[in-house]
């Protein structure tokens, strides 16, 4: 059964997302988490992006997050979550967009409440702020130039994109940047701007040591004859993914969860997602 709280948050963001595809804007926040905060968010020189469908949010988000975020404790950090209304490769559906804005509201919250809970050194006061975005533009370095033109957030703060693997091969694949098709429209991001990219070990994208062995080629020249520099190199961070062994979780696992076999969804999304795909059944025909 639909609940109250849910219907309020889906027209709260069918309202934001109408007023936003109506603008000239190309990205814009349409909440924050927590929206409640007594105290005003510490200042920070570092925003964390996590750019994605979120069709719907799992817990290799949450784990993405959470091992950017905790990589100084000390520094107060902003974690915008990113939904691009206009994609590239993937399509709107299953699940719509106010719909999965929903959920990563939900996913915003579990995220702070799992921080506050098992991570009993940091500081309250150090909780990130979670902005809940919408894009227009569907390719990485435009999303990136929108964030510093948006007016949202201070021209100085240091963009870190949260990646996985696959990811950045897409991004150094000259093919979406028309019409010269070379790398050199990454420049000014990553003159900035940083990558942190989470390792995706498997018969797909090859070994620990071949991914590894990506970032080497870039920093001895691999890319030169595309227009990439060596120096980009030192501005992607490559990061451990899941523990070997552990199972894969992703959005598609979770969509074929919600269909077929619901209660692997307990180790696939995060409760309060969970709570919504099982009253909602985004995903069940």
């Amino acid at each position: 059964m639909t609940s109250p709280a849910f219907l309020s948050l889906r027209e709260k963001y069918a309202s934001g997302l109408k007023r936003f595809i109506a603008s000239s804007r190309n990205l814009d926040v349409l909440a924050s988490v927590p929206s409640d905060r007594r105290e005003p968010a510490p200042t920070t020189d570092v925003l964390y992006v996590l750019d994605s469908s979120f069709n719907p949010p799992t817990l290799a988000h949450n784990r993405i997050a959470t091992s950017a975020v905790l990589e100084d404790p000390t520094r107060p950090a902003r974690l915008l979550l990113l939904l691009a209304t206009q994609n590239a490769d993937k399509p709107s559906k299953p699940a719509s967009f106010e719909d999965r804005l929903v959920m990563m509201e939900m996913f915003a919250r579990d995220f702070l409440s799992s921080l506050g809970t098992n991570v009993p050194t940091l500081d309250p006061q150090n909780l990130p702020v979670i902005d809940i975005g919408v894009t227009k533009k569907p390719y990485f370095v435009d999303k990136a130039a929108e964030i510093e033109r948006a007016g949202v957030y201070p021209k100085s703060l240091e963009q870190v994109h949260l990646t996985g693997y696959d990811t950045l091969i897409r991004i150094f694949n000259p093919k979406y940047y028309p019409p010269e098709h070379t790398l050199q429209p990454l420049g000014p991001f990553l003159s900035q701007h940083r990558l942190r990219v989470t390792m995706r070990p498997d018969s797909d994208w090859g070994t620990r040591d071949e991914q590894e062995a990506f970032l080497q080629d870039l920093a001895r020249g691999g890319k030169d004859s595309v227009g990439g520099k060596r120096e980009w190199a030192q501005r992607i961070k490559l990061v451990e993914g899941k523990k070997p062994g552990a199972p894969s979780v992703s959005s598609t696992r979770a969509r074929e969860a919600a269909a077929t076999k619901p209660e692997d969804l307990e180790w696939l999304v995060p409760p309060s997602v969970r709570e919504v795909i099982l009253a909602e059944q985004p995903y069940t025909e």
